[in-house]
């Protein structure tokens, strides 16, 4: 099938609901609804919020919500009203949603059950005008009571035939996500439509996606890998599997029950696994794809799953928010892969189709096959850069000399052993580490520190290391009096679970390199004393 040139994200969508209105396209613990049903929901969302919110400044529709049909419904219904979606997660620090809902602009936003949990302590310090609907809501009078500068509408209110979808405009935003800023401030990365059905198509075409496959949906709506769960199973319809925070931890009995055929999860889940002895052999034979992204993949792991999963194809995905979910991949192959590896982790591979890679120098020219660089890369699935921030676009979109095109710097170190061979990843150039999939800048977690524990200085370690990234954080500051339980308990208010500080540190006086820096490598040998 191929797909409309003009076509934008929810196209996939109502072409398997014209062709599969019956067949399951979402399934959450004991709860399926049909390709109509969630649609049916998504229509009714969409046209409250054409109705309530008029105007299209901005075009973005934030999604507060987790793991619920609202919260699918609510991606969708932003989309059939012409938006992009802005997910926020309930599970984050009040104060950190309050800022990435301030930031994007959005003026309307579907909120489910978690989310109105945690609604009041985000909305203190917004400015009036927002319109709140909360479908999970039969009577939402004390929220209206409580923040009368805000509109809240409850199921009562709800209302109208499934909203037309708008022109489509394959520039405009499809989804805005943040990311994790050394500033201290998350980053908007807008990603256009045209940037993920690129990649949409790219997927289907490339693993024979039908009507009759099952897709894991391990990620949340923030982390954007949680898109191609959504969006390459609903081109087909397929069905996606939403597993319940109980299935979670037992991810194994998940792949058996819900009878996935395309799993994708980032390469910590199936260290999980491995430990909780959930690998052995022949253990998944309905798998028929297995898919890594989001940190570097031990080959140990690749090898144990692929025992496990016999059917199944194995491949690595890599790729920043920046370049639309994954724009390399990687297919194992039990008789070549192993001599591919290099220090036990599994190559990148490969470009996507019509993406190019530069490996370049600080100078961002281009350095020899075997020689290691930065990754820097361009394409269809290149995004649109920083939202609200020029200065920080220019300075990671750039276009290195004697190029015609914009590139974007990854900032991860990679290789390309010879002609021929396939990238592999060495790590990050900077300050970036992976902690539980997830890309996190401790420049962000310094900034928390420094402003907690009123210092000029602080570091953030990425600690215990493992073969991916970092297990958690462990935190610096110097000279501090204060109770560093006292501070934690301060700092971890502020930030996302994966970027809380197991433990904080004083320091009497900071080590440096020979540069006068502060030596971040001899703080980490302190941990392992």
């Amino acid at each position: 099938m191929t797909r409309p040139a003009s076509s934008t994200l929810p196209g996939g969508f109502l072409r398997s609901l014209a062709r599969f209105p019956e067949r399951p396209a979402l399934q959450l613990a004991d709860q399926v609804l049909n390709y109509r049903q969630l649609h049916e929901r998504a229509g009714v969302l969409a046209g409250t919020l054409l109705r309530a919110v008029p105007g299209n400044e901005p075009p973005l529709t934030a999604v507060f919500g987790h793991r619920s049909v609202t919260a699918y419904a609510g991606v969708l219904a932003a989309l059939l009203r012409g938006h992009g979606y802005v997910p926020l997660n309930p599970a984050f620090p009040a104060d950190r949603t309050r800022t990435m809902l301030v930031h994007s602009g959005c003026r309307g936003v579907i909120v489910d059950a978690s989310g109105a949990r945690e609604l009041d302590q985000v909305l203190a310090g917004v400015a009036p005008g927002l319109t709140f609907v909360l479908p999970e809501h039969d009577d939402v009078s004390a929220f209206a009571a409580r923040w009368p500068v805000h509109r809240f509408l409850g199921a009562r209110e709800l209302g109208g035939a499934a909203a037309p979808v708008p022109a489509a405009d394959p520039d405009a935003i499809a989804y805005l996500l943040y990311t994790s800023g050394s500033t201290g401030q998350p980053k908007g990365v807008m990603v256009a439509h045209r940037n993920v059905t690129r990649f949409v198509d790219v997927m289907v075409e490339r693993y024979g996606i039908t009507e009759h496959d099952r897709f894991s949906q391990t990620f949340d709506l923030t982390f954007d890998l949680s898109a191609f769960d959504m969006f390459v199973a609903w081109e087909r319809g397929a069905c996606l599997c939403c597993p319940t925070q109980a299935q979670k931890m037992f991810p194994g009995k998940y792949i058996s029950d819900c009878e996935l055929t395309v799993w994708f999860s980032v390469p910590s889940t199936v260290a999980l696994m491995s430990r909780l002895r959930m690998l052995g052999p022949g253990k998944y034979p309905r798998l028929r794809w297995s898919l890594f992204c989001g940190e570097a993949l031990p080959a140990d792991l690749m090898r144990a799953w692929a025992a496990a999963a016999p059917g199944s194809v194995l491949e690595n995905l890599y790729g920043p928010t920046e370049l639309t979910i994954a724009c390399t991949l990687y297919r194992w192959d039990a008789g070549r892969s192993p001599a591919e590896c290099e220090q036990g982790i599994v190559p990148i591979g490969e470009p996507y189709p019509g993406m190019r890679v530069l490996v370049a120098d600080e100078a961002q020219k281009e350095v020899p096959v075997g020689e290691v660089g930065e990754l820097l890369m361009t394409g269809p699935q290149l995004s649109l850069g920083y939202y609200k921030d020029p200065q920080r676009t220019a300075a990671a979109f750039v276009t290195p000399p004697g190029r015609p095109e914009v590139f974007y710097r990854t900032g991860d170190r990679v290789r390309r052993p010879a002609e021929g061979r396939p990238l592999v990843y060495l790590g990050r150039i900077d300050n970036q580490v992976k902690i539980q999939g997830y890309r996190v800048e401790l420049g962000e977690i310094e900034s928390v520190l420094r402003e907690e524990a009123g210092v000029e200085l602080a570091v953030a370690i990425g600690w215990p290391l493992n073969a991916s990234g970092a297990d958690g954080i462990v935190a610096f500051v110097a000279g501090h009096p204060e109770d560093t339980r006292e501070l934690r308990e301060r700092v971890i208010l502020r930030l996302p679970p994966y970027m809380q500080p197991s433990e904080i540190r004083v320091v009497k006086e900071w080590p440096l390199n020979a540069n006068g820096k502060i030596d971040r490598r001899a703080l980490r040998d302190s941990l392992a004393k």
